[in-house]
């Protein structure tokens, strides 16, 4: 006789639900380039995603670059280093800190809101009527959204960085007497290319990642009602893991990039 090896079945469940998952992006990237393409749904979504989430980002950004700036300020200035903050506020805030912590921002406000929107449409069979119709609800629904989401959060997230180190300013005109020029020539001057294209590009993914997850727990969405809670509590969960993944990924392979 033969042992056969059982598999956990949650560990079976997350496996098959990577599966699922990939087989929707790998659809995503087929209706993307087909035809027809929803511009005015893509514009609307733009529009909702970051008009919606702005007043958001710019708190959490303000906030980000004022603690941060009062939390390090101390421990520099016991070294004899105070000039020293702008520069490692900003490439700290541009290049790891601003872009993580906005995403997870965006991804319980946009991905939470995305999950909840369309599998109240699929438990309604709002879906289901538009196949009937002749409409191709993927196009329409996720297709829009997942682009939004890639094109919208980098915007989303430069806007955040701006707003932080503006709040880092404050903190060291009040503080040190520093001008927001004089802090902001020093900014400029600490930024290379190399800090700023890394971690925009990174961007990208995590817009598409809050898309991507959002759209699939929301699309894929069963048990009725109590299936639209879990859907948009799952995407936040899924999403903000894929955002530190992602991140990981990003480091690493721009890290081998740049030193070669």
């Amino acid at each position: 006789m033969t042992n056969s090896v059982k598999i956990p079945s949650n560990i079976k469940t997350f496996f098959i639900e990577i599966g699922e998952l990939s087989y929707f992006a790998g659809r995503f990237f087929k209706e993307v380039f087909s035809r027809p393409f929803e511009f005015k749904e893509l514009l609307r979504q733009c529009y909702n995603i970051g008009n919606r989430s702005l007043l958001l980002v710019g708190v959490t950004g303000f906030i980000l670059g004022l603690v941060f700036t009062l939390q390090s300020r101390p421990t520099l200035a016991n070294l004899g280093v105070e000039s020293w903050i702008p520069s490692m506020v900003s490439i700290s805030i541009v290049r790891e800190i601003g872009p993580v912590i906005i995403a997870l921002i965006c991804a319980g406000r946009i991905s939470s809101g995305i999950g909840a929107e369309l599998g109240s449409m699929r438990v309604t069979e709002q879906i289901d009527a538009m196949e009937v119709s002749g409409t191709n609800p993927f196009k329409y629904l996720v297709v829009t959204r997942i682009m939004a989401t890639t094109l919208m959060v980098p915007l989303l997230i430069i806007f955040g960085d701006a707003i932080a180190l503006f709040g880092s300013a404050i903190v060291e005109n009040l503080k040190s007497d520093v001008s927001l020029v004089l802090y902001f020539n020093e900014v400029f001057n600490a930024l290379k290319f190399t800090d700023i294209f890394p971690a925009t590009i990174k961007t990208f993914f995590f817009g598409f990642a809050i898309g991507l997850v959002g759209s699939f727990k929301g699309y894929n969405c069963k048990k009725g009602t109590v299936g639209v809670g879990e859907a948009s509590n799952t995407a936040v969960v899924y999403t903000s893991m894929l955002i530190f993944v992602i991140d990981f990924i990003a480091v690493f392979v721009f890290d081998i990039f740049f030193e070669i």
